[in-house]
């Protein structure tokens, strides 16, 4: 396989992102501006295939596509320091933290429910009642 440029088929597979998601990364500006062909194929560079796998690692790491923005901004800018790209990941580990308390809330919640519900042919079901705030004072 050569060295590129390649097609956005092509870019999709080796930086692991759908065609539909690499145009939409375009479109947000995560990508410079994408060369194209006389008849107006886009044509990617090792370079942009580098970034959709960046943009790619750090969705997975659940970071919001302003985020991305920024991150993928420092990451070009050479002059950058890395007290702000910790920022930005100690601001998005503080979030993904209260998610998980926060969820972590709902199951004991859930299980306490779970666990008073006798789940027999009687209509009485703590669950319900919860959802529908009957256990709670309006």
């Amino acid at each position: 396989m050569t060295a590129g440029p390649w097609n956005i088929g092509e870019a999709a597979r080796r930086s692991g992102v759908s065609a539909r998601m690499v145009r939409h990364y375009e479109g947000l500006g995560l990508l410079p501006d994408v060369a194209r062909t006389e008849s107006g194929y886009r044509q990617y560079t090792e370079a942009d295939i580098h970034t959709l796998r960046f943009v790619k690692r750090s969705r997975d790491l659940g970071f919001s596509m302003d985020e991305i923005a920024e991150l993928v901004g420092l990451w070009h800018n050479r002059r950058r320091t890395s007290a702000s790209v910790k920022r930005i990941a100690q601001k998005h580990l503080g979030e993904l933290e209260q998610r998980i308390a926060d969820m972590q809330a709902m199951q004991r919640t859930l299980s306490h429910l779970v666990h008073c519900c006798h789940g027999d042919a009687r209509p009485d079901c703590p669950i319900l009642e919860d959802l529908a705030g009957a256990s709670t004072t309006p």
